[in-house]
């Protein structure tokens, strides 16, 4: 081959790369940066399956180890798939608890509720206790109040008066009735006036007295 076919083929091979360098575009390179940030992800975050595990503060762990993944998780064996982690059957937590605490592998309690609340206050078990004159209280076992609210008898008069401190009415005076206007104690006969007697009936203090009216002369009663 003479020279003048090597010049030749020495263009056409210049011209054959111009053209290749040429239809390299842009959107090329993407797949590119994509390699090198699969790469670099590699380093950073290291695929340990099928070699090791990695608790939550990013310790490893060999194969055939145990070891905690986290402060509240159950213990863990590393196998090649993976961790393989224990679950034990739990105890139950007891339904008065208060204050759980998740340090484990199973939940514990570390406060029971042993009082009761009522209108903003606490009461001990058992405790006996009267938010009203009429109500009386009690803290019972299962942590809730019981109450019993006064049922008072009708009073044995017509002008009962309430104490301080008490639910019912009393009757200072003791029982009575109305006769007319006037208040008269009951159990007795009372002249009201001077030609009227009257008597409250007895066990019905609330219905007005019976009375009995009869002729008068200057102010005596006849007979």
């Amino acid at each position: 081959m003479g020279p003048f076919f090597r010049a030749i083929c020495i263009v056409l091979l210049a011209l054959t790369a111009a053209v290749s360098l040429a239809s390299v575009g842009h959107e090329d390179y993407p797949a590119t940066d994509e390699a090198e940030r699969t790469a670099n992800n590699d380093i950073i975050f290291d695929d340990y399956r099928g070699k090791g595990c990695v608790d939550d503060s990013g310790f490893v762990y060999k194969l055939g180890e145990r070891f905690f993944p986290g402060h509240s998780n159950c213990p863990c064996m590393c196998t090649e798939d993976g961790p393989v982690c224990d679950q034990p059957v739990c105890p139950k937590i007891h339904p008065k608890c208060t204050k759980v605490e998740h340090n484990g592998c199973c939940p514990e309690c570390k406060e029971v509720k042993n009082f009761c609340e009522y209108k903003g206050k606490t009461y001990k078990i058992l405790e006996e206790f009267k938010p009203s004159p009429c109500e009386w209280c009690r803290c019972e076992p299962n942590n809730e109040v019981h109450c019993v609210v006064a049922d008072c008898a009708v009073p044995e008069c017509v002008n009962p008066v309430y104490e301080p401190e008490q639910c019912c009415p009393i009757c200072k005076s003791g029982p009575n009735c109305f006769a007319g206007t006037t208040i008269i104690p009951a159990g007795i006969e009372v002249k009201v006036d001077d030609c009227t007697i009257c008597r409250c009936h007895s066990g019905d203090w609330w219905k007005p007295a019976q009375c009995l009216r009869r002729e008068c002369l200057n102010g005596q009663t006849s007979s």
